[in-house]
């Protein structure tokens, strides 16, 4: 798919799927990662592998999927890191879920990675948060009310907003998150730049200098 394709007002065919999936899912939920960062661009900036929501709540969560298989990532549970997840046990708020809709079935994939070719081509991420606030980093503690970090982008949908995209890309540096973050940075107001500057520099990192300009 060609970078040049413009997405000013409509969602792209792979969200748009994930739309009707939680259109009827009745908590917050909103779109993250590389497809957030297109939503607020109204551009698609590079080629996606899958597609990122966020959750807080994963009973909920697997009582909206029946029949979906749900691979899930624990980084406090590695022991369990690739089996499928059955709902049963509690996952941490750090964890990952690849999900492979019902007419994808299949055997586990093999050494339990999942793949957008196996089918799992939407991914949730478990996030925590206390009454109004999303809680994004437990100590130091960095959260934010979630009415200010999930907005609706101009595809009418909700969506993480870019100072808390940034924040998450700003773990890994990886180069795909550094091109995000040169994309994103112009579009940041005023206050969204002191939000993020001032929450990576709780723990030190090289975008202070870019955000300070």
């Amino acid at each position: 798919m060609s970078t040049s394709v413009s997405f000013e007002t409509a969602a792209p065919e792979p969200v748009a799927r994930v739309v009707d999936l939680m259109s009827t899912y009745q908590h917050d939920w909103a779109l993250c990662g590389g497809w957030a960062v297109d939503a607020w661009l109204g551009r698609l900036t590079r080629e996606h592998g899958d597609t990122d929501v966020i959750v807080f709540d994963q009973g909920v969560l697997f009582e909206h999927l029946p029949g979906w298989q749900l691979l899930a990532h624990d980084p406090l549970a590695p022991e369990h890191n690739g089996e499928w997840w059955d709902g049963d046990r509690v996952l941490s708020h750090r964890s990952h879920i690849h999900a492979r809709p019902p007419d994808r079935r299949s055997i586990l994939p093999e050494g339990g990675i999942a793949t957008t070719e196996g089918g799992f081509g939407l991914e949730f991420q478990l996030n925590q948060r206390a009454g109004g606030d999303w809680v994004m980093r437990g100590e130091p503690h960095v959260s934010l009310p979630l009415s200010r970090a999930v907005r609706d982008s101009a595809w009418g949908l909700p969506t993480v907003t870019p100072e808390v995209l940034l924040f998450y890309k700003a773990a890994d540096l990886r180069r795909r998150d550094k091109l995000d973050f040169l994309a994103l940075l112009p579009q940041l107001t005023t206050d969204q730049r002191d939000w993020l500057r001032e929450a990576i520099a709780l723990v030190g990192h090289p975008w202070l200098t870019q955000l300070a300009t």
